[in-house]
């Protein structure tokens, strides 16, 4: 996994933290979710990295 992958996923997993804590103070249910969604899209990206980074070894 190449670093540019790395800091790509994890900006996105700040990103999507920010906007669900954001959504929390705010009581936007949408914005809150929306957040969740990123996070998730990001652990995501991350675990396939992860997968091909071990076949490569």
């Amino acid at each position: 996994m190449g670093l540019d992958d790395k800091i790509d996923n994890k900006t996105e997993e700040m990103g999507g933290k920010v906007k669900e804590h954001v959504g929390k103070a705010t009581d936007d249910e949408d914005l809150e979710a929306e957040g969740k969604v990123d996070q998730s899209a990001a652990d995501l990206k991350q675990a396939g990295e992860k997968v091909k980074d071990a076949f490569r070894d």
